[in-house]
């Protein structure tokens, strides 16, 4: 005799199974509703994911007026106008407001093994868009000794032009130094000049040449 394997479904009423129809309004509500959040999800800047290793930093570029020091990173998201990765394990460096006010300095991580071994970020306010490269460079410098030391001492400055994928144009800088090298990253969003700064001492370069020049190539502002 064969076995019986399937046996034949329950009978399921037409009123056991038809769902309650919606008011006009409140359907008309929900639904106003889901494509209201679809749209703010559709419109809000796609930002990037950290490679492995590696965290993302979300920047503010508040001024000096509205800084207040350290904030959970989950804050910073919300209004970030610039992200870059940081390695894991290297620390925060508090930035003061008078630091702040006077040369833009808005972010900095270090490498707690070496901290000369660092990554920062400055912004100026006022600038609508880039000037020339050569002239750029020496912008920064005037209110930076150190970079101003860093340029006068280099063995070789290396500067070129580069396009993201929404075309918005960065510049970028490698000054090998005496016993120092630098990777800068210049671009111009939402009437602010952002520098981004990789430095590190020669035997750190040497050593750590793939990580510090991720580093670089993973700056980038964040869209509106």
């Amino acid at each position: 005799m064969a076995t019986k394997i399937f046996s034949a479904s329950p009978v399921i009423s037409a009123s056991a199974t038809r769902t309650p129809l919606l008011p006009k309004a409140l359907a008309s509500r929900l639904l106003g509703t889901s494509l209201a959040a679809a749209l703010a999800l559709s419109m809000s800047p796609a930002l990037p994911a950290a490679a492995e290793g590696y965290k993302l930093y979300y920047g503010t570029a508040a001024s000096a007026a509205n800084y207040g020091g350290y904030g959970g990173n989950s804050d910073r998201k919300a209004s970030a106008e610039y992200v870059y990765d940081v390695p894991e394990g290297w620390k925060e460096r508090l930035v003061s407001k008078v630091e702040k006010g006077t040369n833009g300095t808005d972010s900095e991580f270090y490498n707690p093994k070496k901290r000369t071994e660092k990554e920062y970020l400055t912004f100026l306010s006022g600038f609508r868009q880039l000037a020339p490269r050569e002239i750029i460079l020496n912008n920064l410098a005037l209110s930076d000794v150190g970079l101003q030391d860093l340029i006068a001492g280099a063995d070789k400055v290396v500067s070129e032009e580069r396009k993201d994928e929404t075309g918005q144009v960065y510049y970028l800088y490698e000054i090998d130094g005496v016993g120092q090298h630098s990777l800068i990253t210049v671009t111009c969003a939402k009437n602010k000049l952002y520098a981004h700064f990789v430095n590190a001492p020669t035997l750190e370069w040497n050593r750590d040449h793939d990580t510090l020049t991720h580093l670089r190539d993973s700056f980038k502002t964040v869209s509106s």
